[in-house]
């Protein structure tokens, strides 16, 4: 599947299927609240993508559970729900291949991670991302936000002058708001370094910990 919004939006249904599987209403509005804080997210895109991922064989659906004997009038009107009605029933699930999938995603640090489209959605699995790709994706972001505030500053500077009060305040604004995500970057960014600088030293004393073989038989 392509990279792109296509891309961000399979990461973000193969790592909220990972978690547990979920029917289709569950799995938008799980979609939503993850893409939602990051950008717009068309619930016309989601069933395309799964049937995509369906036909990928990334995912597998379970059908509604059978409510009843065929012949009872429960089970008459379950089988006369419409396709829409059944299809929002399924539930969606992660199969072996699309774990596989979802790891291949994870490692993923390139220039589009860092991008405001898809920047959430791979922080969103941070937890299941390695410390490595993590500092990459990190250091990305925090190096593209700087070209931002570098080109909105000297965007300012040439035409404050000719701007009136409510479009300077909202350039500030903007300004101030791309420079709270670097400090907050610069934290995070900090606290995983911090955190390798531990793993390396706990796998050294282990190391050191290890008995050293008697030779004195031999």
């Amino acid at each position: 599947m392509a990279v792109g919004k296509g891309g961000v939006l399979e990461l973000a249904v193969l790592g909220s299927l990972h978690e547990t599987p979920l029917h289709g209403y569950e799995l938008r509005k799980r979609l939503n609240a993850l893409l939602g804080m990051f950008r717009a997210f068309s619930y016309g895109s989601l069933y395309p993508c799964l049937r995509q991922l369906l036909a990928d064989g990334l995912i597998a659906e379970e059908p509604p559970a059978e409510c009843g004997s065929g012949t009872s009038a429960q089970g008459a009107r379950d089988t006369a729900l419409p396709l829409t009605g059944r299809r929002s029933k399924i539930v969606y699930k992660l199969t072996a291949e699309g774990k596989e999938r979802l790891q291949e995603l994870l490692t993923q640090a390139g220039p589009s991670s860092w991008e405001d489209e898809s920047f959430g959605v791979h922080f969103a699995f941070f937890r299941h991302t390695e410390a490595e790709v993590r500092l990459r994706i990190l250091e990305g972001r925090r190096s593209r936000l700087e070209e931002r505030l570098d080109a909105v500053r000297t965007a300012l500077a040439r035409t404050a002058e000719r701007l009136d009060s409510y479009t300077l305040e909202l350039q500030r604004h903007g300004l101030e708001s791309v420079e709270r995500e670097v400090r907050w970057l610069n934290e995070l960014i900090d606290t995983e370094r911090a955190q390798a600088v531990r793993a390396r030293a706990d796998r050294a004393q282990a190391q050191d910990a290890e008995p050293v073989p008697d030779k004195t038989n031999e």
